[in-house]
């Protein structure tokens, strides 16, 4: 079948906060993979996120990629 593309739905990337999506590191590397893709500076990224505890990894997360992923907790 063919698709426009207009009409072509996009895949976002779902992380399970509560299972070992939701490591810290995992989220990092994902943060990692993400901004490579996006053309975003990951060492800007990485200091906010790592400024404060796992809820301030997960806000500024979600700031930065929350229109590619979709996070449960």
């Amino acid at each position: 079948m063919i698709i426009n593309k207009i009409k072509k739905k996009e895949k976002r990337l779902e992380i399970d906060l509560a299972g070992p999506q939701g490591n810290a590191f995992v989220i990092l590397g994902c943060a990692r993979d993400l901004a490579k893709a996006t053309g975003k500076n990951f060492e800007n990224i990485k200091k906010r996120m790592k400024s404060g505890d796992y809820e301030n990894l997960i806000k500024v997360f979600e700031e930065e990629f929350g229109d590619y992923v979709i996070m449960y907790r």
